[in-house]
């Protein structure tokens, strides 16, 4: 019996590097094209949730589909990505000696339609940060289009207190969770 296919609807080298850790590799890598625009008054487990499940929806290729999204929730409000520096020094500034809420939901969608999902909540905490450690942060450009203005496996891991939870989750693919609904698929994974 050879391997199911599976395309893997996500362009981010994070998420490949993190599913080749449970030794699988995907047949395609393809990004969804999708809106993701938090609706109003959405809550972030909520978004997370939708973000993953509309990635896996929207791709038109056959066999199965994983799809995930991350998201850093401080409350009941959602951080966005960062796309500038001006983006990036206010999530930090928010962050900074506070407890935050990282969500990471993936979905996997079968060749007959059915659809399975899971979500990692991962608690961090960073430390009050300096003027001097957002401006080095900043300048590493390691923030560039990440949820919350930061990426937990570069530099920020110096600046994390404590985290409770799913460190891959926090990197964009809980682990644990992706290797529960791989395996329920029939993927071999390790």
């Amino acid at each position: 019996m050879s391997a199911p296919h599976l395309t893997l609807a996500s362009a981010s080298p994070r998420r490949q590097e993190l599913l080749a850790r449970l030794g699988i590799i995907p047949d395609a890598v393809l990004s969804a094209d999708i809106d993701e625009t938090p609706r109003r008054a959405e809550l972030p487990h909520v978004y997370a949730r939708r973000m993953a499940r509309e990635k896996a929806e929207a791709m038109a290729v056959s066999g199965h589909v994983l799809a995930g999204d991350t998201v850093v929730a401080l409350g009941r409000r959602i951080l966005p990505k960062a796309d500038d520096q001006a983006t990036a020094r206010h999530c930090l500034d928010l962050l900074s000696g506070r407890r935050h809420r990282v969500l990471s939901a993936i979905a996997l969608r079968a060749p007959d339609g059915t659809l399975r999902e899971r979500l990692s909540e991962t608690v961090v905490r960073f430390k009050v940060l300096s003027g001097e450690e957002i401006a080095a942060y900043l300048a590493s450009g390691e923030w560039e289009g990440k949820a919350g203005g930061y990426a937990i496996q570069g530099a920020a891991e110096g600046l994390v207190q404590w985290l409770q939870g799913s460190h891959s989750g926090v990197m964009g693919l809980p682990l644990f969770e992706t290797r529960a609904l791989l395996k329920a698929a029939g993927f071999a994974v390790g």
